[in-house]
């Protein structure tokens, strides 16, 4: 492809692109969830989410933080509720407010999780050195910045 092709048609090819990448490295990662650690990549998000924040989350909190449905995130934590991974507390002023925060063990789940999925995710990206990175990451806050500005 050269400056010839129209770039909006290049553009359309470099977010397809992106998909495909996108796309092959969750599957990756899914497959590694799934096998070494017998869980699901929407199990793991949620309790990264969870995990990085220094209080408890409300569920509206979550589900934003995820971009998924608050029923989504809702169905996770339930199942991750019931596995003692999770917990819910209602708060005193509104019941209808619940915050989710990690258990010990699901803290301690989601670090061994964690570990592995780095090092896949390392894996996965290793043809690319510090340079290369930092140009990556610049290029897409400056798309993220673009639609920010779009809004």
């Amino acid at each position: 492809m050269n400056h010839e092709t129209p770039l909006s048609r290049r553009r359309l090819r470099t977010w397809l692109r992106l998909l495909r990448v996108t796309r092959a490295t969750e599957n990756r990662l899914r497959e590694y969830l799934r096998l070494t650690h017998e869980t699901t990549l929407p199990r793991f998000d949620v309790m990264a989410a969870l995990y990085n924040s220094e209080e408890p989350m409300m569920m509206s909190e979550l589900s934003k933080r995820l971009l998924v449905s608050n029923g989504n995130a809702s169905t996770v934590v339930n199942r991750l509720e019931k596995d003692g991974l999770v917990e819910r507390q209602a708060q005193e002023k509104d019941r209808r407010v619940v915050k989710v925060s990690l258990t010990d063990a699901g803290r301690a789940t989601f670090q061994a999780q964690a570990v592995g999925h780095e090092k896949m995710v390392n894996d996965i990206f290793e043809t690319l050195g510090h340079e290369e990175i930092d140009m990556i990451r610049d290029l897409l806050r400056r798309a993220e910045d673009r639609k920010a500005q779009s809004k």
